[in-house]
């Protein structure tokens, strides 16, 4: 999994990657910021917020049921999807030699006429999609990550992305709705109405649900790359 921020995994699947890591799958998020700009007061010192986000995520992630944590601490609000950061986005890739990659859809400015996608989503998305093809699979980029670190090219399988307006497959997250949730509640610094926040995730997983006849779900965008 790969995100711009802490808790953007947990807003978007968390009900995904907790039922599939208790059918038995190994999962790690990347972060690609400490989420240190996420503030209402201009006067918040970037590194305290930087580091509380990080403990936030790292509960909430135990609570989804991660094996791991990376955060890759490229700026916030100013994340940009150039060779530095596909470069770290491809060492983590091959580290952990994934069969499926997920992130979210790059393609999407407007979320359903009714949100914008952040710039930082925007970038991390398609960073995400670069690092994985063609860089994380072809030997010749970024070439010191195979000879001076022992990481040789690596072909992810399956892109899934979410916050999408095309999607193609749907998670059945009935039985893992309240574990999201409970994820979610680890992020307090960013919970300023967690009662109506809980209401709107499970009205949108019920939405979703209706697309595959369950009381929740969450939706995808699948590419195969097999």
């Amino acid at each position: 999994m790969i995100v711009a921020h802490p808790d953007d995994a947990d807003f978007g699947i968390g009900g995904t990657i907790a039922r599939w890591v208790r059918a038995g799958t190994v999962a790690r998020l990347v972060c690609c910021t400490s989420g240190d700009a996420g503030a209402d007061d201009p006067a918040s010192d970037p590194l305290e917020l930087g580091r509380l986000r990080e403990a936030e995520q790292r509960a909430a992630a135990a609570v989804i049921g991660y094996e791991a944590v990376v955060f890759l601490h490229r700026p916030d609000g100013a994340l940009d999807n150039d060779l530095a950061l596909r470069e770290q986005l491809v060492r983590e890739i091959r580290r952990f030699r994934p069969d499926a990659v997920l992130a979210m859809d790059p393609e999407v400015i407007f979320l359903n006429n009714s949100f914008v996608q952040h710039v930082d989503h925007r970038q991390a998305a398609m960073a995400a999609v670069d690092a994985v093809y063609p860089a994380a699979r072809n030997a010749m980029a970024f070439p010191g990550l195979a000879l001076n670190e022992g990481l040789g090219p690596h072909s992810v399988n399956t892109l899934l992305l979410f916050f999408t307006e095309k999607p193609t497959a749907w998670v059945d997250v009935t039985d893992t709705l309240d574990v999201k949730i409970a994820a979610l509640r680890q992020h307090a610094s960013q919970l300023r109405q967690p009662a109506e926040l809980e209401a709107r995730i499970r009205e949108w997983a019920a939405e979703d649900g209706q697309r595959i006849e369950r009381s929740a779900a969450e939706a995808f965008r699948l590419v195969s790359l097999g």
